[in-house]
């Protein structure tokens, strides 16, 4: 009779099961983390592009700090709402300062969640690589318990090496490309934060 993973992975061991359980909470979040930082960076950029047009066609710091509102992906739109209720019409000394406070809480909003795709990639294949020698060391111990190694006594062993490896690999892999892929997204993101905050040291918040 054929055996399908299913059936495999029913066959596993306590341990092996455990193993798989953490792996599938990294991959499910991971994914889920995916979907999520997707659709946050396409919005975030559509919505920075059209409030820097707001921006650039203002005529105030009222007036854009009202449509601003209408922007609450934008981190640039967040950054000018965050920064004129701090500054308008009380003149600060520190105001770049103020600026780079906000600036940089824009871009820890930018950068969440991408630990945890970090931590994923990095750590998933050494939990399975324990499942692999978990069930390597399962092989021999069956080994010696029947005093053969005919492939009837190590497959279960085996299998549960090579079912977790594959696990490990399969929460790794995703998560390791999206990170790689989301970095870059989210450092121009960042870039553009870092530039509108120098236009806003600039800004006449006073009219």
């Amino acid at each position: 009779m054929e055996l399908t993973v299913i059936d495999l992975i029913k066959q596993t061991g306590f341990v092996a099961k455990s193993v798989l359980l953490i792996l599938l909470f990294f991959s499910v979040f991971s994914w889920a983390v995916i979907f999520y930082k997707w659709k946050v960076f396409k919005n975030m950029r559509k919505q920075n592009h059209k409030f820097f047009e707001v921006f650039l066609n203002s005529n105030g710091a009222k007036e854009l700090f009202s449509s601003a509102k209408k922007f609450e992906l934008s981190p640039l739109a967040s950054l000018y709402r965050e920064v004129f209720v701090e500054v308008h019409g009380k003149n600060p000394s520190n105001l770049e300062t103020i600026i780079r406070k906000y600036s940089s809480d824009e871009a820890n909003r930018v950068e969440s969640y991408l630990g945890f795709l970090a931590t994923t990639g990095s750590t998933t294949p050494f939990i399975g690589l324990f499942g692999t020698v978990w069930g390597i060391m399962d092989a021999f111990r069956a080994i010696g318990v029947k005093g053969s190694a005919s492939l009837a006594t190590v497959a279960p062993g085996i299998a549960e090496a090579l079912i977790t490896t594959a696990a490990g690999l399969f929460a790794a892999i995703p998560a390791v490309i999206a990170y790689n892929y989301f970095t870059s997204q989210a450092n121009k993101i960042i870039n553009e934060v870092e530039d509108f905050s120098e236009t806003l040291i600039k800004y006449p918040w006073q009219d």
